[in-house]
């Protein structure tokens, strides 16, 4: 299983791409790091959205987690990071 965590996660270029997308000025440059620091948080932040989406859907005795689930978590998700 450790395997299969390793390869999943978001592509250091597709992150790069998509911040830099938003900068303002030309000039403003993103560092490898920078993008790599970015790629973890996401990998981090959507894992934890899984993970909690599931536990709701667990308490409300449901087979498979659903759109709903993941709205209900979503704003308290969002205060914690």
């Amino acid at each position: 299983m450790a395997e299969r965590e390793a390869e999943i996660g978001f592509k250091k270029e597709t992150v790069s791409k998509l911040l830099s997308s938003f900068f303002k000025e030309e000039k403003t440059k993103l560092s490898g790091d920078a993008a790599l620091l970015v790629a973890e948080m996401l990998r981090v932040f959507v894992q934890e959205a899984a993970v909690r989406s599931q536990k709701q859907a667990e308490s409300e005795d449901c087979d498979q987690v659903d759109i709903e689930h993941f709205e209900k978590i979503l704003p308290q998700l969002l205060l914690d990071f």
